[in-house]
């Protein structure tokens, strides 16, 4: 087996990983009395309107048509040529946008600043963790299409947009990048990379969006709208959902939404999955597997099974730092962090972007004899609080400002979930990002040093090229399941 990551929806894996988040947006209740259901489609107005849902703030909402989300009724209203209609799918017929090779780049920075945020927010058990940045910024950024107001500004402040430019370009970019990584390998023995993401909207039947909301989705993110009830059909709908999790996760990630997430105001459901399955540029040798001690943070050992090889890695040191890249085919890597026992705690405490950015720049090949532990684990993380603390607070009340995604009733963010798998051991990893690949370089000096990974670490699964943060998390007990 190799890493496994599971998603928000959202599926990786390093070996093995598979990540799974979804947004989960739903109509905000009007207090004292019930919601009128099933819901009907409204004409949406025709003239730029003024938001109130931000006390503080006025927005003015473009002219825009809106679109049921029910293929018969979509049909009856001779729908415009823009919607696409297949099955139970609602997409728009807007054709993806071209990428710029440079804003891929500009999307992998805010995602790594959003992954430190999110790792301290995430980080507060004594206990392994795993989560996809690339994937809930994603999501992210989906649902950021259709925000306005401060809403708009909350979310563009967690997604670090000033850093990134066009956030909408610069994520159809990064995507478009990684579609290409997937692929055999034959100077690696005919190794391969498989790495996939998909992204979708679960909407409410006969519900309205905004043509613009479905363009976008489609135009930067690839993403159609499957129809739902969520109102009389809850469990199918939840089922629905956990499928299209399921088998684009590989069945790591079966049941992302769980019983009770949903209820009758749930409106829609973002999900973007993300799956890779990669093998190290050269695997580890399963006959030197050997059972060793690892230290835990409190100073107990377990028997972790830690696996064994003498080559050239791309490696650094700095003061109580060692790193080591350990590279897949497809030009993707997994980077472990290892700070000297006893200085774990310290060294996520100072943790930054631009710490973790020197670490990486200063992996040089250089012979190493290392011992590097097997691990599978499972990391389920809601969202919502960490999101709420980094500043997106008025996106789940209801001062919240999604008008950009219809105006038919008034929208919030119910919740954000991401799960993840990861599973590493001697072939590879299968996760959302792939494994770094360092094809040019062989050899290296002729000093070389030992790494026995014998306590935490943290690791991270990277884009080479971009840069982009596919995984991030911590290691504090191998044998954890």
């Amino acid at each position: 087996m190799a890493h496994e990551f599971a998603r928000s929806a959202l599926i990786a894996h390093m070996r093995i990983l598979a990540l799974a988040l979804a947004t989960i947006v739903g109509c905000a209740p009007v207090t004292g009395s019930s919601p009128t259901l099933p819901l009907t489609a409204t004409p949406t107005p025709t003239a730029p309107a003024t938001t109130t849902a931000d006390a503080s703030a006025t927005a003015t909402v473009p002219t825009r048509t809106s679109v049921a989300a029910t293929p018969s009724q979509l049909a009856s209203q001779r729908p415009s040529p823009s919607i696409v209609i297949s099955g139970d799918v609602v997409s728009s017929s807007a054709s993806r946008v071209a990428a710029d090779p440079n804003a891929a780049k500009r999307a992998a920075t805010g995602i790594q600043a959003l992954a430190l945020d999110l790792y301290r927010e995430l980080a507060v058990e004594r206990t392994n963790l795993a989560f996809s940045p690339y994937s809930a910024a994603s999501a992210l950024a989906m649902t950021r299409v259709g925000a306005a107001g401060r809403t708009a500004q909350e979310m563009d402040q967690v997604l670090h947009a000033a850093q990134i430019g066009d956030v909408d370009a610069a994520f159809n970019a990064l995507d478009l990048a990684l579609a290409k990584r997937a692929g055999s390998y034959p100077s690696f023995g005919g190794a391969s990379l498989d790495l996939a993401t998909a992204n979708r909207l679960w909407a409410q039947r006969d519900f309205h969006f905004e043509n613009a909301f479905l363009d976008g989705l489609s135009a930067y993110y690839g993403a159609g709208v499957g129809v739902v009830d969520f109102v009389n059909a809850r469990d199918a709908a939840r089922g629905a959902i956990n499928k299209w999790v399921s088998d684009r996760t590989k069945e790591r990630i079966p049941e992302l939404v769980k019983d009770g997430i949903l209820d009758e105001l749930t409106r829609f459901v973002l999900t973007n999955a993300i799956y890779m399955k990669a093998q190290w540029t050269r695997p580890f040798p399963k006959t030197a597997t050997k059972a060793a001690p690892f230290r835990r943070l409190d100073g107990t050992e377990v028997s972790a099974q830690l696996m064994a090889d003498f080559k050239s890695f791309p490696y650094a040191k700095s003061g109580e730092i060692q790193a080591i890249g350990l590279p897949y085919v497809g030009g993707l890597s997994m980077v472990a962090i290892v700070p000297d026992a006893g200085t774990f705690a310290a060294f996520e405490r100072s943790m930054d972007a631009q710490r973790i950015s020197s670490i990486v720049d200063a992996l040089q090949f250089q012979a190493v004899d290392l011992r590097f532990p097997r691990f599978t684990f499972r990391t389920a993380a809601p969202l919502k609080p960490a999101l709420t603390h980094l500043g997106m607070r008025l996106a789940f009340t209801e001062a919240a400002d999604f008008s950009g995604i219809s105006r038919q009733e008034h929208l919030i963010l119910q919740n954000a979930l991401q799960e993840t798998f990861i599973a590493v051991d001697e072939e590879g990893t299968e996760a959302t990002a792939a494994t770094a690949f360092f094809g040019g370089a062989t050899g290296g000096p002729s000093q070389w040093v030992e790494l026995t990974v014998d306590r935490p670490f943290l690791f991270l699964v990277r884009d080479d090229e971009t840069g982009a943060i596919l995984f991030l998390g911590r290691v504090l007990d191998p044998t954890a399941g």
